[in-house]
């Protein structure tokens, strides 16, 4: 990995960022070590993770390397050894071996509970520098400076705004006005533990018809699932009941499914719907701009929605670092990370309605058309995504 750029020798540069998930925290820990100050305003009053666990994929790892959070993130985390795709059954439709790639990339994929990573983005940065409780919710940008409007009826002034504020981003709304597209179906998702001998060393996805369910180890003994369904959007479980929801529908299908299910409490057990949007031409004006969810909500088909985002943090703070100028700045930042994000927002999109197909025939086409693929050519597909340079 390439050297970092030196810091800015302007002292009055400060990025105010809107949101503290894993993109907006990710970007105030690369702002700091390229000597760009930062603030972060997050809506809730305690920073809880959304969702249970999260898989930093390569090309997420070489990110947080080039900003030396490699190995804390590796050591909070489990290496994925296998990622396998599944019928119901437990039939095999493809395989690959992951630590064949990460000896020719370089690195691992790390699987990690969201908790940890979190706890590993906030350990460098300043007491203070995450202001909680505060919402943007709207913005002034006069040419020289941006002023952001929060919801304790404060404001904040710095040299520009980042919108890092996720799928309903208030400053995307304010900049282009779009909507979010629904995907066609819901997700649940939960944590738990499992006996040694049922531990999975790999992450496998199993299909059936109009529903997925995904199993992958985070370490310290804990697996994190999710599982999808077709359903219409808005629907949810009864109080009480999406552990009978989830047995209904998944209960059949292969081991250790079943014995996933029976070890989550109904408490840790989280609905939502799957949403993103179609992908923008731009992501700035003037001096604000968009990072991770709020530049590029993507379904979760290719894991990559966390990881893309660490990208985009990493690749906006060098721009910064290598240009005084904030809008020649954005305008580099958009060069180098635009295309490749959009890109993901249409594979994952389009990847999700060929995985939550409901016909008999066609999923039975599907999936021995998977059986055929090479498995060098599959890893030449995994290598493509997998490559990343800031």
């Amino acid at each position: 990995m390439s050297t970092s750029p030196t810091p800015t020798s302007r002292p009055s540069r400060h990025v105010l960022i809107a949101g503290g998930g894993i993109g907006g925290l990710t970007l105030a820990r690369a702002l700091r070590q390229v000597g760009i100050a930062s603030t972060v305003f997050e809506r809730t009053e305690v920073l809880r993770p959304v969702g249970a666990g999260i898989i930093m994929q390569m090309n997420a790892m070489k990110a947080l390397r080039a900003i030396g959070l490699a190995e804390a993130v590796s050591q909070e985390g489990q290496p994925l050894t296998t990622l396998a795709t599944r019928t119901g059954s437990g039939g095999v439709l493809t395989r690959l071996d992951l630590e064949l790639l990460s000896r020719e990339l370089g690195e691992s994929a790390i699987a990690i509970r969201r908790s940890r990573l979190q706890a590993v983005l906030l350990s460098g940065l300043e007491e203070g520098q995450v202001r909680t409780g505060r919402t943007v919710t709207g913005f002034r940008d006069d040419g020289e400076r941006v002023t952001v409007l929060l919801s304790d009826g404060t404001t904040a002034t710095g040299d520009l705004l980042v919108g890092a504020d996720g799928l309903h981003s208030v400053v995307r709304q304010a900049l282009w006005g779009d909507a979010t597209r629904y995907s066609g179906y819901t997700s649940w998702r939960g944590m738990t533990t499992l006996p040694p001998q049922a531990h999975p060393t790999g992450a496998s996805e199993s299909w059936g018809p109009g529903a997925r369910f995904g199993i992958v180890p985070v370490g310290h003994g804990e697996v994190y699932w999710y599982a999808t369904r077709n359903a219409p959007a808005g629907v949810r479980d009864e109080p009480g009941r999406a552990h009978e929801t989830l047995r209904q529908c998944f209960g059949g299908w292969h081991a250790p499914i079943a014995a996933i299910l029976d070890a989550t409490s109904e408490e840790n057990i989280f609905r939502t719907d799957i949403h993103d949007r179609v992908p923008l031409a731009r992501w700035s004006q003037g001096r604000v701009t968009l990072l991770g969810d709020a530049a590029h909500p993507m379904t979760p088909n290719m894991g990559q929605g966390g990881c893309q985002a660490i990208e985009d943090a990493v690749v906006l703070a060098r721009c910064l670092a290598r240009e005084p100028e904030p809008t020649l700045a954005l305008a580099g930042y958009e060069r180098h990370r635009l295309p490749r994000a959009n890109q993901f927002v249409s594979r994952s999109f389009q990847l999700g309605r060929l995985a939550q197909l409901e016909n008999t025939a066609v999923r039975f086409l599907r999936d021995t058309l998977m059986r055929l693929v090479p498995t060098g050519a599959a890893l030449r597909q995994v290598r493509d995504v997998m490559r990343f340079e800031p």
